[in-house]
């Protein structure tokens, strides 16, 4: 239980920075002051100022911080000043104050350094390891003694192409098709070393416990590698493929409970992803790292989205300014920006709620074969 909670908040507090690490590193490249760099959140504990900025390590060791001369919660930003003789210099470093393509890339900065990291893993896992794909391929891994597979001449990796002349892509459809013929003769078109063949057999109405009514394990998932100057064109391709998915998928999510009140399936608060990044260490590196990309995709997609208090909250008032050339009103943007915070940590905390039911009624959030 330790090992978990240090491996979550470990991998947690990398996403945060490396999402904080965006904005601090655009801000300096642009000019702009940044007052402070936190590791974790106030109270601070320790900081140490090197030029204008001060780098503090903070009490509660989640995530991190970043503070701008000029920004204040609304986003848009002001500053109090304690003299009328306050430097004109000092006044154009502040963010507030500058062009509004400056303060978006600034903003989508996190957001594309989130990105960015997941680039960076799934390229190192595509030159070493590998990374398991879902491939069209559905291929045998393994033959139980005594059953129809066994009996009918089966054999690991061997590729199933067909079943009663239906090509096959996925695992769901072969299970689907295999359940539906129970006690009675299929054909399965089978590829075995450039060669093929068909064989019959019947799957079974009674099987042994943990096997199936024919007796064998597939998979469509399959090791792929890549030369490490390829690595990274297929890294970002996955890593775009990745983000659709997860889109795709809020919005689905989205449309269920709005037209058919469906609450959402398979989201996980804070515990729900301690619990799966304690699982991903119990497994190995590789599928930690592999977590901790497609975590970081979702933070990216998800501060991104225009909803108030986010990243993306922020930049859709930045984009009306554009469009208007007329700031939107700073108490304005403060309420929307208090609501917005208000809404995601009501929900954050019914998530929460939920994933606490789950464990205690014995559910996980990883499927079960």
């Amino acid at each position: 239980m330790i090992v978990t909670i240090l491996a979550f908040l470990i991998v947690l507090s990398i996403l945060v920075l490396i999402h904080e690490f965006g904005h601090f590193i655009t801000a300096k490249k642009l000019g702009i002051k940044v007052e402070e760099f936190g590791f974790g959140f106030p109270p601070r504990v320790f900081g140490k100022k090197i030029g204008e900025t001060i780098y503090s390590i903070n009490l509660l060791p989640i995530g991190g911080f970043v503070k701008l001369y000029g920004e204040d919660s609304a986003g848009a930003g002001s500053i109090r000043r304690t003299t009328n003789d306050e430097p004109r210099t000092d006044l154009k470093r502040a963010f507030f104050a500058r062009p509004t393509w400056q303060r978006a890339a600034i903003v989508l900065a996190g957001v594309v350094m989130n990105f960015l990291l997941a680039v960076v893993i799934i390229s190192y896992l595509f030159s070493g390891p590998g990374v398991a794909l879902p491939t069209k391929n559905i291929k045998i891994v393994e033959v139980t003694k005594n059953s129809p597979a066994y009996a009918a001449g089966l054999a690991n990796g061997d590729e199933v192409l067909s079943v009663d002349n239906q090509k096959i892509s996925d695992t769901s459809k072969f299970i689907s098709i295999t359940r539906s013929k129970l006690g009675k003769e299929i054909s399965l078109d089978i590829a075995r070393g450039g060669q093929k063949s068909q064989v019959r057999l019947i799957p079974r109405k009674t099987y042994p416990k943990g096997e199936g009514p024919l007796g064998i394990a597939i998979t469509n998932i399959e090791v792929v590698k890549y030369p490490w100057y390829q690595a990274p064109f297929y890294g970002t391709r996955e890593a775009i493929k990745f983000t659709w998915l997860i889109l795709s998928g809020l919005g689905s999510m989205v449309f269920d409970l709005v037209t058919k009140g469906q609450p959402p399936a398979g989201v996980a608060g804070p515990i729900g992803v301690a619990e799966l990044t304690g699982e991903a260490l119990n497994r190995g590196i590789v599928p930690l790292l592999w977590l901790v990309s497609v975590l970081s995709l979702n933070l990216a997609v998800v501060n991104v989205l225009p909803i108030p208090a986010l990243d993306g909250g922020r930049l859709f008032f930045i984009m009306i300014e554009m469009v208007t050339r007329k700031k939107v009103s700073a108490r304005y943007e403060a309420m929307a920006h208090a609501v917005g915070l208000a809404v995601l940590l009501s929900l954050i905390l019914l998530i929460t709620l939920f994933d606490i039911f789950r464990i205690f009624s014995g559910q996980s959030l990883l499927p079960k074969m």
